[in-house]
């Protein structure tokens, strides 16, 4: 059985930079972070109870490599990890393996943040809980929530995109909104005023979907064409400029039609509408997957030549399945990410060990989830918090099922 026990979430900063020493004992605030009460046991069950676990049809990475959620077959929803409140369970006690998000709601999709999650329901009613000095709940405060909180505004929503402090949603009418921190003009409303409310992104534009970054956002418009806005420090709006932020929506610098588009850390990736791959931004640690280790200002295309059905850009790693449900993974490797069953890091993409089939995965931190097409929930990489949900704070290089609830 795991111990569930109240423990403050590390700082983003140390986490990403792994600033931390003997990461599995102590937390980067020097305070004892148990783990489960027998490891071995705890292993264990994560490796047996396959065939009792969840079924998924989707799982959310969080950047800041402290908790994972997803959404069942049945439309429930549940996370793992560490909590701030990001879990939704109502408490504040770390998790090894799934908790039920509290309320009863039932969700079509969720996404993580920096320890907050947000999601919308099968009635398409947008809900988040956890962090919120931002306002990256977007119910008009700046007030902690442990359960799910409906977004503000009555808006009816098709998908929520959580980030770093703010967040973005599409609506029914195929409109891009953000909410949240906008200190450069990631909620692309042309202005870097702080919003607590959902905002309309500037222009006339409809889209097919909008997916939140770092501190920057993209989106993808009913046309195929992508348009991003907020920080380009690093190239990461693919304008094909050195100007270091934009305000509202620009083009994505290449003509090229695209169907599915993800912002990640301070790179963006999407997937073109022929299937090929494509990233822009940083590429300091190869997740820009073209062999290289420069930055990029416009897009560059997957080395490999890979038909892609989705990409997952995460901090320093992106993932992706193939039009033939293969998973892969390029960039940094630190403690397992990329699930090669190494910790060696890839300039080009390198398939996912164990032959499994994926219908979707999410690049987070330094660690990696997916679904298989058979329904069940595997995560691989760092485990500090336990957001891999196996029941351990094990790293693994190779994907391990997320665990039965305890």
């Amino acid at each position: 059985m795991t111990r569930r026990i109240p423990v403050p979430a590390s700082p983003l900063v140390c986490t990403l930079l792994a600033a931390c020493t003997a990461l599995s004992v102590i937390g980067c605030s020097g305070e004892q972070v148990s783990g489960p009460a027998d490891s071995g046991a705890a292993q264990a069950t994560g490796g047996t109870s396959a065939a009792v676990v969840l079924s998924f049809h989707q799982v959310s990475s969080s950047h800041d490599n402290n908790h994972t959620c997803g959404v069942t077959s049945d439309n429930r929803a549940f996370c793992w990890g560490t909590n701030t409140g990001g879990l939704g369970d109502g408490v504040t006690y770390q998790s090894y393996t799934p908790v039920a998000v509290a309320g009863g709601l039932r969700f079509r999709q969720l996404s993580t943040g920096n320890g907050y999650t947000c999601g919308v329901t099968t009635d398409d009613r947008a809900y988040c809980w956890g962090n919120n000095l931002s306002g990256q709940l977007g119910d008009g405060t700046t007030n902690r929530r442990l359960t799910p909180t409906r977004v503000a505004g009555g808006l009816a929503f098709r998908h929520v995109s959580a980030a770093l402090d703010h967040t973005c949603g599409l609506t029914r009418d195929d409109r891009a909104y953000c909410w949240g921190e906008n200190n450069f003009g990631q909620l692309g409303d042309g202005t870097t005023t702080r919003h607590l409310r959902p905002v309309p992104v500037s222009g006339a534009r409809t889209y097919r979907l909008v997916s939140a970054g770092f501190l920057h956002s993209c989106a993808v418009t009913v046309a195929n064409k992508p348009f991003c806005w907020g920080s380009n420090e690093h190239g990461q709006l693919g304008d094909g400029s050195t100007v270091k932020k934009r305000l509202v929506p620009v083009p994505v610098a290449d003509g090229r039609a695209y169907r599915q588009l993800s912002a990640g850390w301070d790179h963006t990736c999407a997937v073109t509408t022929d299937a090929r791959g494509f990233c822009w931004g940083s590429g300091r640690q190869g997740q820009i997957g073209d062999g290289r280790t420069f930055r990029r200002d416009r897009p560059r295309a997957v080395s490999g030549r890979l038909a892609f059905a989705r990409l997952s850009a995460g901090v320093f790693h992106t993932c992706g399945e193939t039009t033939d449900r293969l998973a892969y993974c390029w960039g940094s490797n630190t403690y397992g990410g990329l699930g090669d069953g190494t910790e060696t890091p890839r300039l080009r993409p390198v398939a996912v060990t164990g032959g499994l089939r994926f219908s979707q995965v999410s690049a987070g931190g330094f660690y990696t989830c997916g679904v298989s097409t058979d329904q069940a929930a595997y995560c691989w990489g760092n485990n500090f918090g336990g957001p891999l949900g196996d029941g351990t704070t094990t790293d693994r290089n190779a994907p391990v099922p997320v665990a039965a609830p305890q």
